[in-house]
């Protein structure tokens, strides 16, 4: 085999982030490894739990160092209706993950592809995953203000297996604080697993903090996962097809919804449930 002197290059830069496995510039190194072969804007290193807030490994700086305010909505609420979060957590796998892969039908009509995804992302989002067990992902993210090409997508999928490879090989130097979800399920009156730190409550809890602030009638369970999935951005006939129950049941539980939380739209719905965690209500 015949290098060229551009490899060069690439074995020195994925030599030094073998060499700092152990360190904290590991995630920084890995990052100019990549982007060397493929443009991206920012980057972000998360583990993910069904029923919890992603813990943060490790992020990209904003541009003058401030905290960024959209990514905090994110951990706190956001990212139950995250499209990368619901699949790591509901058929956890290792590999390499484009938004084509994982994001519903209706993805780009959302509130939360609006409001957050755009503004926050802008424009399209990769992730090597790293399935640690049954209950546990390392994903590692990319995101692009402009959509991914085709040899973006083609060079990245041929850079996974070492980025997966090194991901399994740093996952023993991170350090997780966050406690783990009680093993029995706590059950709200929704009938929803909420084993989530009481500072991030699950989409159930939300919904049931608006209910009561507001005077409003609680959700039944299954209304509470077409509501999720709505706002998710599953079409009537996509939610009757996971949650195997006819269109025109769908239909109907979402007019309940509506009714009973005293909404009009999609949008007010996203409003209630976005804006109830940043009030506390």
């Amino acid at each position: 085999m015949e290098l060229e002197w551009r490899d060069l290059a690439f074995h020195r830069e994925i030599g030094a982030v073998i060499e700092a496995l152990d360190s904290a510039q590991f995630w920084t190194r890995l990052t100019r490894a990549l982007e060397r072969y493929v443009v991206f804007d920012n980057w972000v290193a998360l583990r993910f739990t069904p029923g919890m807030a992603p813990l943060v490994c490790a992020e990209s700086p904003t541009p003058d160092g401030t905290v960024d305010v959209m990514f905090q909505d994110y951990l706190a609420a956001l990212y139950q209706l995250d499209p990368f979060y619901i699949a790591a957590t509901e058929k956890p796998a290792s590999g390499f993950v484009t938004l084509a892969d994982v994001a519903p039908d209706n993805f780009s009509m959302t509130d939360y592809y609006q409001r957050y995804f755009r503004k926050n992302i802008v424009g399209d989002e990769v992730h090597f995953n790293y399935m640690i067990d049954a209950r546990h992902t390392l994903a590692f993210s990319l995101g692009a203000t402009q959509r991914y090409g085709e040899r973006d997508l083609a060079v990245l999928a041929l850079c996974a297996p070492w980025v997966i490879a090194l991901l399994r090989q740093r996952l023993p130097y991170e350090t997780f604080d966050t406690p783990e979800p009680a093993s029995s399920e706590a059950v709200t009156q929704a009938g929803i697993n909420t084993n989530a730190p009481a500072d991030t409550p699950t989409y159930a809890a939300r919904f049931e903090q608006v209910s009561s602030a507001g005077g409003r009638s609680s959700l039944t369970a299954r209304e509470v996962e077409v509501a999720m999935l709505t706002l998710s951005g599953f079409s009537t006939r996509a939610i009757a097809e996971k949650l195997t129950i006819s269109f025109e049941t769908v239909r109907a539980h979402k007019k309940h919804i509506y009714t009973k939380l005293n909404v009009n739209s999609q949008s007010e719905l996203f409003a209630l449930f976005y804006e109830a965690g940043r009030k506390g209500a």
